[in-house]
């Protein structure tokens, strides 16, 4: 892991010297800047990001290298390198301070290329239930890694059909490409025939252990168990030891102690169906509604065509309104319905807490007259997400008391895939999912509610679900992680529920709703649209 990682951050660093790119820094950059009318002037840091993508077909067909706890199905090993198992190069012979020059090839290129060819046609077939390639760390860092995210279970390992001479450590440690992949029993006899007329080799290796949090690999007369949690310890050491360097308050250690303790939950109305026409909707809608909310954007805001989409999809008519807009007046919101203000970073958040995004409001008369008079309306809705949360906060348009964001207690911008309880709660776009207990992203490095009040003067619509780092990942006090206005209407919350109204967008769904069109969370913007259509 060590090696591969190293090895990413140096090619990384010489493709950029090779490519010659300069970072503009100083007052001579070309950036976003902001001008005040007391004379101050905010100027963003410039930025080089390079980055790359690639086509997929079908998102939805994606593995997980996560194991299916399941009796009823096997692993399989899948050697893409047509070559024999070599330790020179690998992380095992490092560990051992050595590096060796008997390293593994790529002996058949086309038959690599048709081994990952054949991969590719079970994905789409659907027979894989669980994938992982072997790569730093060779086959057993492989196995462990497809164990370490379960809460339970195991594996039974027989490596007599790969181990041919006998040497369980080449075995267990060789880099050579390949995969593991796990078949259900159900299709077992068509891979197999799939296999052989794709004259790919393959080889069984084992089968999941229900009750067992032990890897007990078997090759001839030779057993060894591999304790699955102490070694998830040793795996993640490396990161809680990177992580003590850039976290503060303790809480690279707090994380160390917690990280198994604090699994994804999901829990959903015993009604919902996962489907578009329980909520009468439909991706091809064509016609206006008549329904208007409008994405209230900042320089910075990266959130608004996730947001834009879940609205349309809900029945709005969306409509796109930079805050230049409001600022000149040629955007009142008198005709809009909903507003939301979307993530992002606004004004870089050099000011901290969307600071600059606010004083865009105050200190422009006509963005704060349109602000005033939609607020003043008894018909509106509005939404705030991370960015756009920390925004309504500083303008306190939820009236929580003494209500303020402050940097996360970690001191560094954090970046996971979390779960939400929703407590019951008598919001507009809540309310009916009260009870839930829901998977989402979040993304921010001031995402701290500091609420001085008791927790029952607020108006909670959301909590994360465990109390302690890293589930909730700011340090909020009392878990919470979104609030509402009193009357139910101004919402706001740090997480990101626009970026998880797909099945795929989350990181865990439950594997027995993977026919579900959307999740829950449409749900609280279809029911913003039912509201005001009944005003």
């Amino acid at each position: 892991m060590h090696a591969r990682l190293y090895a990413g951050v140096k090619a990384l660093s010489d493709f950029c010297c090779d490519l010659h790119i300069n970072v503009p820094t100083g007052k001579d950059s070309l950036s976003l800047s902001q001008q005040y009318p007391n004379g101050e002037k905010i100027i963003s840091p410039g930025t080089v990001i390079v980055s790359a993508g690639g086509e997929v077909s079908d998102i939805k067909k994606v593995v997980s290298p996560v194991l299916v706890n399941d009796k009823n199905a096997s692993l399989y090993h899948i050697d893409f390198s047509f070559d024999e198992q070599r330790l020179g190069g690998s992380a095992f012979a490092q560990s051992l301070g050595k590096v060796g020059d008997d390293v593994p090839t790529v002996k058949n290129p086309e038959y690599f290329a048709d081994a990952f060819m054949a991969i590719q046609q079970l994905i789409e077939k659907g027979w894989i239930l669980a994938g992982h390639d072997i790569s730093a760390g060779g086959l057993i860092t492989t196995l462990l890694e497809m164990c370490f995210a379960n809460t339970n279970g195991g594996l039974h390992i027989n490596l007599h059909d790969i181990c041919k001479d006998g040497d369980i450590v080449k075995t267990l440690f060789a880099e050579n490409p390949g995969v593991v992949i796990q078949v259900s029993d159900e299709h077992k006899q068509d891979f197999k025939d799939f296999m052989e007329e794709q004259g790919i080799a393959f080889a069984k290796i084992g089968y999941p252990v229900e009750d067992a949090r032990t890897i007990v690999v078997k090759a001839g007369d030779v057993e060894k168990t591999f304790s699955i949690d102490a070694l998830r310890d040793t795996w993640y050491k490396t990161s809680y030891l990177l992580d003590r360097k850039q976290s503060f308050h303790g809480k690279a250690k707090e994380r160390f102690e917690n990280y198994k303790q604090q699994p994804i939950e999901m829990k959903f109305n015993n009604d919902f169906t996962g489907t578009l026409a329980q909520y009468g909707i439909s991706a091809d809608r064509r016609q206006p509604s008549g329904i208007k909310a409008a994405i209230i954007r900042e320089k910075g805001t990266n959130g608004e065509r996730e947001m834009a989409y879940c609205l349309y999809l809900a029945g709005f008519d969306v409509k796109d309104v930079m805050m230049t807009d409001l600022i000149t007046g040629r955007e009142t919101l008198e005709d809009i319905n909903m507003i939301v203000f979307c993530g992002g970073f606004s004004n870089s958040d050099v000011l901290g807490s969307a600071k600059g995004w606010a004083g865009a409001f105050l200190f422009n008369p006509k963005a704060k007259e349109a602000l005033d008079k939609f607020y003043a309306r008894k018909d509106t809705l509005s939404l705030g997400i991370c960015n756009g949360c920390q925004l309504m906060v500083e303008l306190g348009l939820t009236g929580a008391k003494g209500a303020k964001m402050l940097h996360n207690d970690s001191h560094k911008f954090e970046s996971e895939f979390i779960t939400l309880s929703i407590p019951q709660n008598d919001s507009v776009m809540f309310g009916s999912l009260s009870g839930n207990k829901l998977g989402l992203w979040v993304a921010h490095g001031e995402g701290k509610f500091s609420l001085p009040e008791a927790e029952s003067a607020y108006n909670v619509i959301a909590k994360y679900n465990y109390h302690g780092y890293p589930a909730n990942p700011n340090g909020s006090d009392y878990d919470v992680a979104g609030i509402c206005s009193a009357d139910g209407r101004h919402l706001c919350m740090m997480p990101h529920l626009e970026r998880a109204v797909f099945p795929w967008q989350n990181a865990w769904y439950p594997a027995d709703r993977k026919n579900d069109e959307v999740t829950p969370w449409i749900e609280a913007f279809v029911n913003a649209r039912k509201w005001i259509e009944a005003q």
